[in-house]
């Protein structure tokens, strides 16, 4: 899965560390910005996307959104923060990968 440092990951785990339920939460997220096509599948925003990183359920947000859907950011964000949960920059995460990438890990 490719994270751009343009982007925020909405992680699964609280700020305490507890795992958030329900499991399908991200799909649930990420599907409320999505739409359903003639096939009855969901289509996810180009901006909004759940993933599985590290074996945790996240959400990832093209910061983009915020100039494109102010108010669809904002929820996400609102989200994020009402449920307590962890939310790390794109930038972060990718120089964090690099760095074990190139260490073997």
């Amino acid at each position: 899965m490719k994270i751009s440092t343009n982007d925020l990951i909405i992680k699964g785990v609280t700020t305490s560390g507890r795992k958030f339920r329900p499991s399908d939460w991200a799909e649930r997220l990420a599907g409320a910005l999505g739409a359903f096509g003639d096939d009855n599948r969901v289509s996810y925003s180009p901006y909004v996307r759940p993933v599985t990183l590290e074996g945790v359920g996240c959400v990832v947000v093209s910061r983009a959104l915020k100039e494109v859907d102010p108010r669809a950011y904002e929820f996400l964000m609102g989200f994020a923060r009402d449920n307590d949960l962890t939310v790390i920059d794109g930038a972060v995460w990718v120089t964090t990968r690099g760095a074990e990438a190139a260490a073997g890990g």
